[in-house]
């Protein structure tokens, strides 16, 4: 899994068409030699440069946006501050994003990354083949109203079939449909837990005791309900089968 999910980030580096025929860099500010040693230096910044857009562009247009936010939203509508912390969270939104991009990332890895180390593809074919999947999976996941406006937006016509809508319109189109369903999981999640502070502060106000912050009195009553009904699992179920 890890190997299929490092192939999508070695494809999208734009590296020469041969691995072994990478050039070494170096800081010495020599003076180039020709236009093909200039070029080819200016190929490898290039590719540094994407490397470290790399990971962006890659929790971009997986499932992570939706995971980490409805992650996020839990620990907020508990009101448990920075419990669990945010290298957990963030953790278990990469473990989850590599279980639910398993399918696609073993496509690339079959289609795109193992033809092109065993030389039979061109780099240029490879980034193709690699992009298949992926927008089948952005596809799957982004609503139509979102593409359609995106679409309008940059002034395209209609298009006739997948092929024809632009990456670059896909992936704002894809990002924006996550964190639609992102919020709308997130109200569902606060739903039961606002019940729980709306008894309690009535129950405060009732009793007179209008000095004590109803969210102390309500954070064990909304954990132990979390653990009774297994939120932990109920949250991540729901996660997981909302990309089916």
């Amino acid at each position: 899994m890890m190997r299929a999910f490092l192939s999508v980030c070695f494809l999208l580096l734009g590296a020469s068409a041969h691995a072994q025929e990478l050039p070494t860099l170096s800081l010495d500010l020599n003076t180039t030699g020709g236009p093909q040693e200039l070029a080819t230096t200016l190929q490898v910044l290039m590719g540094l440069t994407v490397l470290s857009m790399a990971p962006a562009i890659i929790l971009m247009t997986t499932a992570f946006t939706r995971i980490v936010i409805v992650l996020a939203f839990v620990r907020q509508a508990m009101g448990t501050q920075s419990s669990p912390p945010n290298q957990v969270l963030i953790g278990l939104a990469m473990f989850l994003t590599f279980f639910v991009m398993t399918p696609v990332l073993d496509r690339v890895n079959e289609t795109a990354l193992q033809p092109y180390m065993e030389n039979t593809i061109t780099q240029e074919e490879a980034l193709s083949a690699a992009l298949v999947p992926m927008r089948e999976f952005m596809f799957s996941q982004t609503a139509e109203s979102d593409l359609a406006v995106l679409l309008s937006m940059a002034g395209r016509e209609q298009p006739r079939t997948r092929m024809d809508v632009p990456t670059l319109t896909l992936i704002p189109a894809f990002m924006l449909s996550e964190l639609k369903r992102a919020f709308e999981m997130g109200f569902l999640i606060y739903i039961p837990f606002l019940v729980i502070d709306m008894i309690v502060a009535s129950v405060l106000m009732a009793m007179g005791m209008l000095m004590l912050p109803p969210p102390i009195i309500s954070l064990p009553f909304k954990l132990l309900l979390f653990v009774l009904v297994d939120g932990w699992n109920l949250v991540v179920a729901s996660l997981l089968k909302s990309f089916q």
